[in-house]
């Protein structure tokens, strides 16, 4: 086969080259998408945005805590006298503080009464400490269900753009009576691409929820414990 057979059909298929779109463009296949699917990809964007500033602060937020209640449980253990540790760092802003702080408030109004009983005392301390503990990490936890909530609802998000979309297609069709795939091919890539958003939002979302979730159950068994010092110290108190 010679050059000049060849021609005609380079000649042919130049054009078709080049007149292919290039669908795989995140900015073309916004572009061309229709209003509410476009809707849809701003608001799974933003979404994300949201996720990704809790991901970062609630991990600077629980590092934080995790690293105050090591120091402050550390220092206390070591510490000689309770009342004059709990004077010069009762007050520290760290979960385990909170913990003592309640303890403490428990123990100096069941202790102040004139006729203690030791098995009441006991059960009030235990009461009021794992309060305590239970506020803690309800204040740290706190917008962590964000995450679950935006791992749970990007996903159907993402899928109702890609039912727009799919919509949008057949109504191309029916107006142009077309079945080529030049008619519903742009608004199939627009809902797939909506359905990206939607997993880009939500797979982040989940790892992280799950990751940060271990680390709040960490902090909460750290305060069980903590606690449960206290209460043995306590309890030793009112022994002797």
């Amino acid at each position: 086969m010679t050059v000049a057979s060849l021609s005609p059909l380079l000649a042919a298929a130049a054009p078709a080259a080049a007149s292919a779109p290039i669908t795989l463009n995140p900015v073309t296949l916004f572009q061309q998408a229709d209003i509410v699917v476009k809707i849809v990809m701003i608001g799974l964007l933003l979404a994300s945005i949201w996720t990704w500033t809790i991901i970062l602060s609630f991990s600077v937020k629980l590092r934080s805590a995790r690293r105050g209640c090591e120091d402050f449980e550390t220092a206390f253990w070591q510490a000689a006298d309770m009342e004059g540790f709990y004077k010069a760092r009762g007050k520290d802003d760290v979960p385990s503080a909170q913990v003592l702080a309640a303890g403490i408030a428990e123990w100096r109004k069941s202790t102040s009464q004139k006729n203690m009983n030791s098995d009441g005392t006991r059960d009030r301390l235990a009461t009021a400490m794992g309060a305590a503990v239970a506020g803690a990490v309800d204040k740290i936890a706190d917008r962590l269900n964000i995450l679950a909530t935006v791992g749970a609802v990007a996903p159907f998000v993402g899928l109702f753009g890609t039912v727009w979309g799919i919509m949008r297609s057949f109504t191309a069709i029916a107006g142009e009576q077309n079945t080529s795939l030049a008619v519903v091919a742009p608004g199939i890539a627009e809902a797939l691409f909506a359905t990206a958003i939607g997993l880009f939002a939500a797979i982040p979302a989940v790892i992280a929820y799950n990751r940060l979730s271990h680390g709040v159950n960490r902090i909460e068994g750290r305060l069980n414990r903590f606690s449960d010092g206290l209460y043995t110290t306590f309890s030793r108190e009112l022994e002797a």
